[in-house]
């Protein structure tokens, strides 16, 4: 036998085939064991300043860009997911996010080339550039092989974002329900444009991938209705009286919750969340990575970080709420809640059983064989 020759492998050679499941939600123990194996050395402060960044700069180029809310808001949902799978160590938060928006281009029919959201995104990031260039809509004029090495990660780290989503591309998003629940709870216009505020600055935190859209928008309508009690009255008591019943409703158990499918007690857990992402915009106005406002970027970069707005970005309001009255309603919340459900992971006790297996070992990598199914297990095949 020639030593060139290659033997064909028999069949117990061969690489085995696996299942990844699509998981549209995860509960707080899965987001919390997949969050710590995925930081690193990173604290939970440092790892939630990065998310701010990183969601910062997606709201900088996309609205640059001009796409509308749904891309924006898919694309911090798909940069959250990313990181619950792979280490933040071992990706720029650059490539991640416009890998992430160009996937959300695809998902809403907002399609740009990645070269156009390159070039866009070399603005935000250097603004001293975009200031000189010559061209009308500011585009810098990067270095060719500088560009196209930018976008052959791009395209890489999309492969690995539509492996995260096991290439489903379904995605609904809580704005219409907003609306809608908001009318039928009639509360007023000013209550509705709070809260969806809120759902707006919701996907800044890791609430729309552990909630369906329907319980995110009750939840930001709920702590719209708190947010209410901290403001003076306004000249037409009836409507802070209707507005601040929203609250009542939603707190107490009752028919609402098979109505609108949802739980008082995830109402209080979103509740929590975004009053946390507002005291940490209302203490730290200019910080590096923080908002001025939960829905805006940092008009405040540092020299490393000059990427996070542009220039001409426009000062946003400050929030009108302060720090103090933000911790003295959550003090409030946590004397009148509803005890915490037992969060177990879908399918098993340990969530470090569900995804320590070969189905996440699997990602990224060329070896075997992976089924990418559109639902976890269970579901798939009824319907799925």
């Amino acid at each position: 036998m020639e030593s060139g020759y290659s033997r064909v492998p028999s069949p117990s050679q061969l690489p085995a085939s696996f299942s990844k499941y699509h998981h549209p939600y995860f509960t707080s123990a899965e987001v919390q064991h997949l969050s710590e194996k995925q930081r690193g050395k990173l604290s939970a402060t440092q790892e939630e300043k990065a998310r701010q960044q990183a969601c910062g700069f997606i709201e900088a180029v996309g609205s640059k860009i001009g796409f509308p809310r749904k891309t924006l808001a898919t694309a911090q949902n798909l940069y959250h997911r990313f990181h619950l799978f792979f280490p933040r160590k071992d990706f720029n938060y650059h490539d991640v996010t416009l890998a992430a928006l160009y996937v959300s281009t695809k998902m809403h029919d907002t399609l740009k080339k990645p070269r156009e959201i390159l070039m866009v995104s070399y603005a935000v990031r250097f603004p001293e550039l975009a200031a000189k260039s010559k061209s009308v809509g500011g585009e810098v004029d990067m270095d060719p092989p500088t560009a196209e090495n930018d976008r052959q990660r791009l395209l890489a780290v999309e492969r690995l974002i539509l492996e995260t989503i096991c290439f489903n591309f379904t995605s609904k998003m809580p704005f219409s329900y907003v609306i809608k629940i908001g009318r039928k709870l009639k509360a007023s216009k000013k209550l509705i444009k709070c809260a969806w505020r809120l759902t707006i600055d919701s996907h800044r935190t890791l609430v729309p991938i552990m909630y369906p859209p329907n319980t995110v928008a009750l939840g930001c309508l709920y702590t719209a209705s708190l947010l209410t009690t901290l403001e003076p009255p306004p000249s037409p008591l009836v409507e802070a009286q209707l507005d601040s019943r929203v609250a009542t409703i939603l707190k107490e158990k009752g028919d609402w919750e098979r109505t609108y499918m949802a739980e008082a007690e995830d109402l209080e857990e979103i509740a929590h969340v975004l009053i946390d992402l507002l005291i940490q915009a209302a203490q730290n106005p200019s910080a590096n990575t923080s908002p001025r406002t939960p829905a805006s970027p940092s008009p405040h970069p540092s020299p490393r970080n000059q990427h996070l707005s542009p220039v001409s970005t426009p000062q946003p309001p400050p929030i009108p709420y302060k720090a103090d009255q933000l911790i003295r309603l959550k003090i409030m919340m946590r004397q009148n809640e509803h005890p915490l459900r037992p969060q177990q992971p879908l399918g098993s006790v340990d969530p470090s059983e569900l995804y320590n297996g070969n189905d996440i070992a699997m990602l990224g990598r060329n070896q075997g064989t992976v089924r990418f199914l559109f639902g976890p297990p269970g579901i798939v095949g009824q319907g799925v």
